[in-house]
């Protein structure tokens, strides 16, 4: 302040034939000292010490302004002392929110900015670094708890969490510091917010080292992040890594050369410089027998060979700010003693600063943790712990079908219908098709069953055609037999429409061919039955039944029964026909390419016409089975229904309860067992005779058990 002083008085610019004087007081960061200072400055006395006179309180003032105090505390006490007296108190280091309110300090101004902008930055900070979950300390006055009140409302508007708020003081009792000290020590949260004055601080991180309390990351303020205090070096195990604000630095042009020609003084009021003089060169200014304890200082001593604190203008933040609170009063008094109106504009441009860019750092350093609960991966959501604050929450996994790609969400969202999540739950994939492939396994075999089950079809009609002159191929109706074979190879054929990606078509044809064939096959089994039947009761005396029933019946018998089955699939597909379907319903993994039944009615009506036919056939065949003859047919139709039943009985529960793919693998089974059924039990036998057995394949031997 005296630098600015002395420059502003040397200069032609401003104030020109005014000189400004100063008086000096040191506040100690004290209330009382600082009020006490104030009262001296505002009433002009002679001497410090004095008592203040009535007379003396009844003068006008002639102090136009006054520069501090440096803290918070003090500043308000002295600016609502000398609010009443519109004496202008400009502070260089009291930066309390409090203070920016006019209707209590009117004449209170400042060159720091108020913590309401170091408070949000502190927030923003904080969340910088991911850190929701921190503990605070502040000091209990002015600066510490309105500071710490300004940052406790933007962290809860920012998602910030506080697991404690603790007050210190230097003049607190250390049973309470020690409360202080176990709360930190018990904590969970690994980040310090430090709102307070380095004199409170101090005592704060002596029980901490006693203690060998480390591993917390601490935040701090402008009033203690950047002090060069001795003890930081003792506390650094414990302060290390700490980060916080400090007051912007600037270059003040002449201040160094200032300092450095500073000399002791003997004028009153002024001793200051010679007792420090006297401590850094370790000698006397005073006559030497009043001294024994140091050598007479010799006059050759020179500050520019000393490198401390006084010489170190690295950091001089809060000596610009004094700076600019030292001119702002004389620009104001040169405004007024040219009688100028004051503009509008009250922005002052501040000295040029140079451009400091961040040092070079060799260690990486490690940023803790410090949050209530980690953050919630993607693939998971937040759900908040009952009773707790919102920083403390579980990470629950998305469901099935759901995703959350971003951290900490609160939600999960579902998938598209054809898409899944992935295995972490962080994103959709499209879901996998399922169908029954003619390349994989189950398909290869299906196939060669059903290739199988035709080929040995068409070879038992070539070795019927080659034989179709002997007694045991005309035995009932050779034209049926043929017929019979021919619906058996187109049932074992139908069942590959049932293999491979489903369309409109393979949809269609799969099931009406299946009917309608297996319809043709059962209504010849069933005009082979009632030929046995007949042919029995025309042996009888006197009886013409053969007549009513000869081949061209056994055709016509065969084609109704076959058109009341194509007529049943003609209205299935007019109506409601199969159709290509996704289903997605079944599993939330895959999509199951099916044949929807459309009409599921008009399935069953089907399915209930088959077995219908086949229940009919095989009463016939079960009456007809102990009929005297050396080969009884009718047996083997016995036997062939039995399993054609058996196996579609089984079938339907199999089918409904099997999933995907294997739902048409069942029915293709029932399909081709069904199939092998009757091909087995009706023609095997005739084959084994045909070429096994060729000297039983005469009329006589038929015939030789039935009645003459």
């Amino acid at each position: 302040m005296i630098f600015a002083i002395e420059e502003i008085n040397n200069r032609t610019d401003i104030l020109t034939g005014v000189t400004l004087g100063y008086k000096i007081y040191d506040a100690c960061r004290e209330v009382q000292l600082a009020l006490k200072s104030a009262m001296s400055l505002l009433n002009r006395q002679e001497g410090e010490d004095k008592p203040t006179s009535q007379a003396s309180c009844m003068k006008q003032s002639t102090v136009l302004g006054i520069i501090g105090p440096s803290s918070s505390s003090p500043s308000v006490a002295v600016a609502t002392a000398l609010g009443p007296f519109n004496i202008p108190v400009i502070s260089h280091g009291a930066s309390c929110a409090c203070l920016s309110d006019k209707k209590l300090f009117p004449s209170f101004l400042r060159t720091i900015p108020s913590d309401f902008y170091q408070s949000r930055a502190l927030v923003e900070l904080v969340k910088y670094f991911g850190w929701t979950w921190v503990g605070a300390i502040r000091s209990d006055d002015d600066y510490g708890n309105y500071g710490m009140a300004m940052f406790l409302q933007i962290a809860r508007e920012k998602g910030v969490c506080i697991e404690y708020s603790e007050a210190i003081q230097r003049t607190y009792s250390r049973e309470r510091l020690l409360q202080t000290v176990q709360t930190i020590k018990m904590s969970t949260s690994k980040v310090i917010i430090a709102f307070v004055s380095f004199n409170d601080l101090e005592l704060l991180l002596k029980e901490l080292f006693i203690q060998n309390i480390t591993g917390f990351q601490w935040i701090g303020t402008d009033s203690w992040i950047s002090a060069k205090n001795p003890s930081i070096v003792e506390y650094y195990k414990i302060m290390r890594g700490a980060l916080g604000m400090e007051v912007s630095n600037a270059v003040i042009p002449g201040l160094k050369d200032f300092l450095l020609n500073v000399r002791p003084s003997n004028s009153a009021g002024n001793t200051g410089m010679t007792a420090y003089w006297e401590f850094l060169f370790n000698c006397t200014l005073m006559p030497v027998e009043n001294t024994s304890y140091a050598s007479p200082c010799t006059g050759l001593e020179n500050l520019k060979d000393v490198n401390n604190q006084y010489t170190d203008l690295s950091n001089i933040g809060y000596t610009n700010n004094v700076y600019k609170a030292a001119y702002a009063i004389a620009y104001s008094l040169h405004n007024i003693f040219k009688c100028n109106v004051m503009d509008n504009d009250l922005k002052r441009t501040c000295p040029e600063r140079n451009a400091i860019g961040p040092l070079e750092l060799t260690i990486e350093p490690k940023v803790p943790t410090s949050v209530c609960s980690a953050s919630c991966l993607p693939g998971t959501r937040k759900a908040v712990q009952k009773g707790k604050p919102i920083c403390c929450f579980d990470c629950i996994p998305c469901a099935d079908g759901e995703f959350s790609n971003t951290t900490d969400s609160s939600d999960c969202w579902k998938c598209p219908l054809e898409y899944k999540s992935s295995k972490k739950k962080d994103h959709c994939i499209l879901k996998e098709t399922e169908y029954l492939m003619f390349h994989e396994i189950m398909g290869i075999l299906l196939v060669t069953l059903s290739l199988l089950g035709a080929f040995l079809t068409t070879s038992i009609a070539v070795v019927f055609y080659i034989h179709r002159d002997t007694p045991i191929v005309k035995a009932n109706n050779s034209e049926l037999s043929f017929l019979l074979l021919f619906s058996l190879t187109l049932c074992f054929l139908c069942s590959l429409t049932f293999i491979g990606q489903p369309s409109e078509w393979s949809c269609i044809l799969r099931h009406t061919s299946f009917g309608i064939t297996f319809v043709l096959c059962i209504s010849c089994i069933l005009g082979k039955t009632i030929v046995v039947l007949m042919a029995f009761r025309a042996t009888l005396p006197g009886s013409n039944i053969m007549k009513w029933f000869g081949p061209s019946q056994q055709r016509l018998s065969v084609c109704v029964f076959t058109l009341i089955q194509v007529s049943i699939c003609t209205v299935w597909l007019v109506t409601s026909p199969p159709f290509p379907n996704k289903n997605m319903k079944h599993s939330s993994e895959i999509i199951i390419l099916e044949c929807d039944l459309g009409s599921v009615t008009a399935f069953y009506v089907v399915l209930g016409y088959i077995g219908f036919l086949a229940t009919w056939c095989f009463v016939l065949a079960f009456l007809a089975r102990k009929l005297p003859d050396n080969f009884n047919e009718a047996k083997f139709i016995t036997f062939s229904i039995l399993i054609f039943c058996a196996v579609w009985i089984t079938f339907i529960p199999a089918y409904v309860s099997s999933p995907g793919k294997y739902t048409v693998a069942v029915e293709i089974f029932a399909i081709l067992a069904s199939s092998f059924g009757l091909l087995f039990c009706i023609f095997l036998p005739k084959c084994y005779i045909i070429l096994i057995k060729p000297e039983q394949n005469t009329k006589k031997y038929l015939m030789s058990k039935m009645p003459s």
